[in-house]
């Protein structure tokens, strides 16, 4: 649900906390338990923990880059975009429940295997964004490195709040029925000016509590590799970010 301002104080205690890990090893804030580190394509890696004193059901995503921890998804059972900030620039976005028309529901995909979305999300710059679009499972399944996924294609429309467009976002994404997550496959970007921008940031190794690898704040990946400018993505690298 939609949290008021007060919340920006909370996100100021976060950010006081160890956020920004130079070294080779992810601390997640006081409070808080880390439960899955995954290393993805396009040079990234991510690290998923929960707080003590969030509902029941959320996670926080923690995402880096070959040059550090660049931004934090706050996601709840469903699945919805609770808060999104961005660390390089202090953007922070808050979903607008109560004003979205038609919230994400994780549990509606997994039952009906298609799940259609309307919502708002709003920031501490003054924006509020529409995202109108859908989940749609393609009833393929795979597994990486052990885990069980699914394949769900996803489309969105992403407009301003006077209806104007502003860019569309489609692809594949998986699934983890168990752990409710969206993980990143393929995605094409193209906005208002006509520009356009494909990514790849598909799991290729998961960690857990003991296993080698568990909390590593390095990516693995393609960090060699001249990847496609993904500055239009820099918002919501990639749809679990924020899902």
């Amino acid at each position: 649900m939609l949290r008021h301002w007060t919340i920006l104080a909370g996100i100021g205690a976060l950010f006081a906390a160890p956020l920004a890990h130079a070294g080779t090893v992810f601390t997640p804030p006081s409070g808080c338990t880390l439960n899955m580190t995954v290393q993805m394509r396009s040079c990234q890696v991510a690290n998923y923990y929960t707080c003590a004193g969030d509902p029941a059901g959320d996670q926080w995503i923690s995402f880096a880059d070959g040059e550090g921890e660049y931004f934090l998804s706050h996601i709840d059972a469903e699945t919805r975009w609770v808060e999104s900030v961005s660390l390089y620039s202090g953007e922070l976005e808050l979903l607008d429940a109560e004003g979205s028309a038609d919230n994400a529901s994780f549990s509606a995909l997994l039952s009906e295997g298609r799940d259609e979305y309307d919502f708002v999300t709003r920031s501490n710059t003054g924006e509020a964004q529409r995202f109108i679009g859908l989940d749609e499972l393609t009833g393929e399944a795979t597994s990486v490195d052990g885990v069980p996924l699914e394949y769900c294609r996803f489309e969105m429309r992403i407009e301003d709040d006077q209806g104007n467009y502003q860019a569309t976002r489609k692809g594949m994404q998986l699934i983890s029925r168990k752990m409710r997550v969206f993980f990143g496959a393929t995605e094409d970007y193209q906005n208002s000016y006509g520009d356009r921008s494909s990514s790849n940031d598909t799991p290729v190794s998961f960690a857990f509590p003991g296993e080698a690898g568990f909390a590593a704040a390095t990516p693995e990946y393609d960090c060699d590799m001249m990847l496609t400018d993904l500055s239009p993505l820099l918002d919501h690298p990639s749809k679990e970010v924020v899902r």
